[in-house]
């Protein structure tokens, strides 16, 4: 099992390195680009792809520090950080999509004049993204927020190429500079979708939220219908970050049960049934749910 994990996380850590380098030198390419041919949707898409760039960087760096031991003072090690990074990342995309849409609404109001010659640049660009979210869905972005997070980056990318390649042949055959603009609004709308989608859900995590694929009230069913077992309370799911999933709670049992054996028994049932692989589990007797009661009423 964990060298299951490790593999795959092994291959998502290689698959952010190479989208980052390759990201990273197109954002260049493509500021340089759009201050040339005077294009707001290429330098939009340059913005978001100097906030995947960062996603990227941003997720590599979470990889490492999340692979620091834990110690005394950090029990869970840096596992967390990649939920702050993705916290991160989501905000730098509102942020770059406030500051596209503030531009653009400049641009409707006095519209330049724009070089189609940015439809090159916007085809190698689509090329780049196509590239980059092929290698990271070879990555986990299923279970892994921070390969969500930057294939979500990436994603909204390539929606930015395809439209500076129709605001390019706007203008290339029709001279509607409007298109410029135009395109690049559509792009800060998918960005700031994408960026309110991730900064949600790490927020949830770093609430200590309960993990969207876990069923609580199915858990503590199931818990308590395990032979022995008489009442599960103080429940609580969380996720230290976004494929780590622990549980802690109070379980009673008859006074005739192994506790040793039934611990183990839940502990088991918790990884099959929930793919949950850290618990801690306080196994109490009838006479502790008497107490329970009597201090209740």
């Amino acid at each position: 099992m964990g060298h299951d994990h490790s593999h795959g996380h092994n291959q998502n850590k290689k698959a952010l390195l190479i989208s980052f380098l390759f990201i990273f030198t197109f954002m260049i390419v493509e500021v340089v680009g759009g201050v040339v041919t005077n294009s707001l949707a290429l330098l939009s898409d340059a913005g978001h792809m100097l906030s995947d760039a960062a996603a990227l960087g941003l997720s590599l760096a979470a990889f490492y520090i999340g692979e620091k031991a834990s110690d005394m003072g950090k029990t869970y090690g840096y596992k967390r950080f990649e939920i702050v990074a993705a916290f991160l990342n989501g905000i730098t995309l509102i942020l770059v999509s406030l500051y596209i849409f503030w531009e653009a609404y400049r641009r409707f109001i006095d519209t330049p004049t724009v070089s189609p010659g940015m439809m090159i640049i916007a085809v190698i660009g689509l090329i780049v993204n196509i590239i980059v979210a092929w290698i990271l869905m070879k990555g986990d972005n299923e279970h892994n927020m921070n390969v969500r997070s930057a294939f979500l980056h990436v994603l909204g990318d390539m929606l930015g190429s395809v439209g500076a390649i129709i605001a390019g042949l706007l203008i290339y055959f029709f001279d509607w500079n409007l298109a410029d603009p135009i395109a690049s609004v559509i792009v800060a709308i998918l960005i700031v979708i994408s960026g309110w989608r991730v900064t949600k859900d790490s927020i949830h995590i770093l609430m200590e939220g309960s993990p969207g694929d876990v069923d609580m009230e199915k858990v503590s069913k199931s818990l308590s219908q395990i032979p022995g077992v008489m009442e599960v309370h103080d429940l609580h799911v969380w996720s230290i970050t976004s494929d780590f999933k622990a549980l802690s709670c109070h379980v009673v049992v008859g006074d005739d049960v192994n506790r040793d054996a039934i611990l183990v028994q839940l502990s088991a049932f918790l990884e099959r049934e929930f793919d949950i692989h850290h618990s801690t589990i306080q196994v109490e007797g009838e006479n502790v749910l008497e107490g329970h009661h009597h201090s209740c009423t």
